[in-house]
């Protein structure tokens, strides 16, 4: 099994370090007033600022692997994501998050590896 990473963590525990690429995102949840005007101009109205979203890719997989990272949220509509701040990476942040869905591809049935595990966690 690949390595445990101790700077993404779900409700304490590591996850797997990541093979692929991780974007990080932080994005406004605007309210559902806001739109464009008749005259088209654009009323945004902000109800939360910064809201961090994680993409996460693992290229390559074994069941075993793929197993452990789906068991840290398993069961769970939430929990506490541990994660290093961009200007200082040995200090680690935590929120409450959730995620959404996630997406793997069978690569090799008979062998039993899998490709292309995604997901994304967002903050609460």
């Amino acid at each position: 099994m690949r390595l445990q990473t101790k700077k993404f963590l779900i409700d304490g525990v590591n996850m797997l370090a990541p093979d692929g690429n991780l974007e990080v995102c932080r994005e406004d949840v605007v309210s559902a007033d806001s739109g464009v005007d008749a005259s088209g101009v654009m009323h945004r109205f902000v109800v939360r600022r910064g809201v961090g979203r994680w993409d996460f890719s693992y290229d390559q997989l074994t069941l075993q692997e793929y197993n452990y990272m789906e068991s840290l949220f398993a069961g769970k509509d939430t929990f506490q994501f541990s994660y290093p701040s961009l200007g200082d990476d040995t200090a680690l942040l935590a929120v409450t998050a959730y995620r959404p869905k996630h997406t793997v591809t069978w690569n090799n049935l008979a062998e039993r590896k899998l490709c292309n595990y995604r997901f994304t966690v967002l903050e609460c």
